[in-house]
């Protein structure tokens, strides 16, 4: 299967002093997951498998629900070439 990039955006409702909390756990729960991934100010990019990607968006937001948000808006973004795209091929002119 080829690699695609999926960028996932979470809005857990929750108090203003825990959002980032709950944000948190969600980008730890990613990295244990052994995918490449770069967290941006508003979203976090992750390349991999689109299916084990999409298994990791559904976790997410079971894991804000766990953190206590009665509700979770989540954005999704998904870039996909039959032939594969990585994050390096769109980012690696702007990287110093």
């Amino acid at each position: 299967m080829a690699v695609v990039n999926v960028s996932l955006q979470v809005l857990p409702r929750v108090s203003d002093d825990r959002i980032y909390d709950v944000v948190d756990k969600v980008i730890e729960y990613i990295d244990s997951c052994g995918v490449k991934y770069e967290v941006g100010p508003m979203e976090t990019t992750m390349e991999g498998e689109l299916q084990y990607l999409l298994d990791i968006v559904k976790k997410a937001q079971e894991i804000c629900v766990q953190e206590g948000a009665t509700r979770v808006m989540s954005m999704v973004k998904i870039d996909y070439k039959p032939e594969g795209v990585t994050m390096n091929e769109k980012i690696a002119k702007y990287r110093k």
